[in-house]
């Protein structure tokens, strides 16, 4: 059964068109994963099924009664609440339903004529229970436990959680209400491996039916039996899960490509033959010309221009890039015992630890802005750091402006150059930086990074919001750059091939590095 059919959708925002005559379905039960390029239109689609954006042309039709879930990034959380009075709002109409038991209950103790209530009671009991109304409390320490809620604090204010644990939260909500059909985009983000294996298993044994756009291979082809391309303005439908998407669309393309080639070879050979025998065979020609009209065109495979990420090293750093000692990182308390750590010139770092632990916290007191509560931090002669941070505010400054600022010795053909490279169109240049994607927000912090001069690259979660290709080229020029790395990433596929060490928070005392 089809619980949502689109027909002939088109949007365009600005002089880009996202989507046209686009069709495709859902059916029941479905877990559908969402792909394609950076920036090609994923997350407008689904603002546009929950009709938080209004398409252009097209028809979007969902089976009646059918419940939409879709991830918001932008709630206010009011004041007062704790995170699990939040996740119990999930629950907010079985809990009616309990107080309306309540008051049943007191009527009944007054009451002379209790057959009618008893009844009612009766009915609302087999609603909760049929409901695991009982199990609530069991299922929100599940999903809290999961998604990495438990050790922030079941008791903590939400109005006091950083970015990252709101949208766990909102996850979290999202999940315990059981939506007929989850929207969900890049739900992995700021989640830790022991997390996105939770919430992989979760989502397998989902019942109903999903949406969800990542980035990340592996979860994807374990989530998913039906992948949605968006190429060219078109929604293509794939039945399997992402490796067999992969094989099958690679095959199209080589398909394609033959076809292509081959019919451009027929239609030089007629256009040769007409323009030699206009006159002495002038009916062989005219009818050569014919077949050329009547010729269904093969469109020509477009290749979309890869990033092609490079660092290079700015004025050799000595060998001893940084040295802690006794180092107590954290704020009115420590967030783990005091740290004893060496940095060497060409070393390439993880640092790997469940979200919260205190990874971010700890690269912002080597790169020096966050103060020690006691220690010292030793840094090396000529050393350069470049710093990737996790979150950064979306300004109004173009991508031209803002890497022009970095280096404003360059020229302004240089930084198009080097915006290109990072797979930057002339259409996203002189756009407002609020306005591009996530990935393309992403590429244009990378090519700032690129253009810096620096010898050490401290990245925290740069992989976040970028597709597979890009994502490839990333772990291609960090493997090839001969300088020093600190990284902080969710994904071990993306850096076990190159790094040249781990660095385990969670398993870190302070003899460990003496």
């Amino acid at each position: 059964m089809s619980i949502l059919t689109v027909e002939n959708l088109s949007h365009s925002y600005g002089e880009k068109t996202i989507l046209y005559n686009a069709c495709f379905r859902l059916l029941k039960g479905e877990h559908v994963g969402l792909v394609g390029k950076n920036g090609i239109g994923k997350s407008t689609l689904l603002r546009i099924l929950t009709g938080e954006l209004i398409h252009d042309d097209g028809n979007i039709e969902w089976f009646p009664h059918v419940k939409v879930g879709f991830l918001q990034q932008h709630i206010d959380l009011q004041e007062g609440i704790t995170i699990e009075g939040y996740l119990q709002s999930a629950f907010s109409n079985l809990y009616a339903i309990e107080y309306e038991m309540l008051k049943i209950a007191e009527e009944m103790a007054e009451a002379v004529e209790v057959e009618k209530l008893l009844v009612r009671y009766g009915e609302l009991q087999t609603i909760l229970e049929n409901s695991n109304f009982y199990q609530i409390h069991t299922e929100i320490e599940e999903v809290a436990i999961g998604l990495g809620l438990f050790e922030i604090g079941l008791e903590k204010d939400v109005s006091k959680l950083s970015g990252g644990q709101r949208t766990k939260l909102l996850l979290g909500k999202l999940l315990l209400e059981k939506a007929d059909v989850l929207l969900l985009d890049e739900p992995t983000n700021y989640l830790d491996t022991a997390h996105i294996e939770w919430l992989q298993s979760y989502l397998k044994l989902y019942e109903k039916a999903y949406i969800i756009i990542s980035h990340d291979e592996v979860f994807l082809n374990n989530i998913t039996n039906v992948i949605y391309h968006l190429e060219e303005r078109k929604v293509k439908r794939y039945v399997g899960d992402y490796e067999k998407f992969l094989q099958s669309y690679q095959l199209q393309r080589k398909q394609l490509q033959s076809a292509y080639a081959k019919q451009q070879r027929e239609i030089a050979q007629l256009e040769t033959f007409i323009q030699k025998n206009k006159i002495r065979k002038a009916k062989q020609a005219k009818s050569r010309e014919k077949v050329l009209e009547k010729m269904q065109r093969v469109e020509k495979v477009n290749n979309v221009p890869r990033s092609r990420f490079a660092f290079t090293v700015y004025n050799e750093p000595v060998s001893r890039i940084l040295q802690a000692e006794k180092l107590r990182v954290g704020y009115s308390e420590p967030l783990f015992p005091d740290l004893n750590l060496q940095v060497k010139k060409g070393e390439k770092i993880a640092v790997v630890g469940h979200n919260g632990i205190g990874k971010t916290t700890m690269l912002k007191t080597l790169l020096g802005q966050i103060k020690p509560l006691s220690g010292s931090i030793f840094v090396g002669e000529r050393v350069n750091p470049a710093y990737f941070a996790q979150e950064e505010f979306a300004s109004e400054i173009t991508p031209l402006e803002k890497v022009w600022t970095e280096r404003p010795d360059m020229t302004k053909k240089e930084v198009r150059q080097a915006l290109a490279k990072c797979g930057l169109k002339e259409e996203h240049v002189l756009k407002p930086i609020r306005l591009l994607s996530g990935g393309e927000q992403t590429k244009v912090r990378l090519c700032e990074l690129i253009v810096t001069k620096s010898n050490v690259l401290i990245l925290d979660e740069p992989t976040n919001h970028l597709d597979v290709e890009t994502k490839m080229a990333l772990q291609e020029a960090l493997q090839q750059y001969k300088g020093t790395v600190l990284i902080v990433s969710h994904e071990p596929s993306f850096y076990e091939s190159w790094i040249t060490k781990v660095w385990n928070i969670e398993d870190w005392n302070a003899e460990q590095y003496e």
